[in-house]
């Protein structure tokens, strides 16, 4: 049974919560009661990437489902004046709830505001906001990636060797949070490995630039760390091949890789040899527990701080709380586990 953690208790039967197929005994397949509670306005950040596009399938899912009535999908492009723009046309369209993933965590606080005094609870996905209130954050523990990451590196070279860090943009906070964690671990823990931070803004072609110029000066490279697979994979093992540094795991002048993503293409290349690892970041989850935070706000429902019955751990904020869902390390050992989401991706 997946109970969550609601602490006060609504109408009928979505009262009890005792079951995700409760939820959709409820929810699903009822337009019209859904609808009845509100309509909901759902941004995509982006679908430029692999990671957002599966993510948005997952969402158009749900929706179909019939566990929020939502407005038609808006798309931010990774702008954050679009998403303040998209989120203004949800309010004139009557949205009772606003589902969004702002990439610029410090620049969407004035957003929030609004929607707060207008009685508009906001679930956020991926991103903690800086500030603003929110109903619910619905992401992985970054920081974790972080360490992770380390660890994982760490080990495989030995405590020693030259590693790239492809980081995301530093002005959100899951590019600080895992930047701030890889650094800390790496310097309590392997000292001896000289880290490059390369700052890229979640963009391939700039990642791809700056570690073409790092190979160039320090050719002994011996691992990358790469905080989006979705954007960094397929340019950064291009990169690799056209330099010939891309050697299969085990064999010489491999260069040991981990990503963060878990897409299917990273499943891939893990199976191939090209990359050793990755942290999978679950798509699936957070497109249901968006939805599913979404209707527990217009249902009136709040949480309170503490472990879920899904693998997560709910945190409370200064501006609300979050669901921290588990992302899984997927290494040559699991990674044809069919419980991992990019594994069931490919099966459709």
């Amino acid at each position: 049974m997946r109970q969550r953690t609601p602490i006060t208790t609504g109408a009928a039967c979505c009262a009890v919560l005792l079951a995700a197929t409760a939820l959709a005994g409820c929810n699903r397949g009822s337009e019209g009661s859904a609808a009845a509670k509100g309509r909901v306005g759902i941004d995509m950040p982006r679908t430029d990437t692999d990671f957002w596009t599966a993510y948005q399938g997952y969402v158009r899912k749900g929706v179909d489902k019939g566990t929020v009535a939502a407005l038609p999908l808006s798309n931010s492009q990774n702008d954050v004046a679009k998403l303040v723009a998209n989120v203004q046309t949800f309010t004139d369209q009557g949205a009772k709830a606003v589902v969004m993933a702002p990439q610029d965590t410090g620049a969407i606080s004035t957003t929030l505001e609004r929607l707060e005094k207008r009685n508009i609870p906001v679930v956020t996905v991926d991103t903690r906001p800086d500030k603003g209130q929110v109903y619910m954050v619905v992401r992985a523990d970054n920081r974790a990636y972080g360490r992770k990451s380390c660890e994982y590196l760490g080990e495989k070279l030995g405590g020693e060797g030259r590693v790239a860090e492809l980081q995301g943009d530093l002005s959100s906070v899951n590019g600080r949070d895992r930047s701030q964690a890889f650094a800390s671990c790496m310097k309590k823990k392997y000292p001896k490995i000289k880290v490059h931070e390369l700052p890229t803004n979640w963009d391939g072609k700039e990642a791809s630039g700056k570690l073409q110029s790092l190979l160039a000066q320090h050719p002994d490279l011996d691992g990358i760390y790469m905080q989006a697979g979705g954007a960094f994979l397929q340019p950064t093992l291009a990169l690799l091949g056209q330099k010939n540094r891309l050697k299969k795991a085990g064999t010489e002048g491999h260069i040991t890789i981990i990503s963060n993503d878990g897409i299917p293409e990273e499943l891939a290349a893990i199976r191939k040899g090209t990359i050793d690892a990755t942290l999978s970041q679950p798509a699936d989850l957070y497109a249901e527990y968006a939805l599913y935070y979404a209707r527990a706000a217009l249902d009136g429902k709040k949480f309170e701080p503490g472990p879920t019955d899904h693998g997560s751990k709910i945190i409370k904020l200064p501006n609300g709380m979050e669901d921290q869902l588990p992302a899984p390390l997927v290494t040559r050992k699991n990674v044809d586990d069919k419980g991992l989401w990019a594994n069931q991706l490919e099966k459709k």
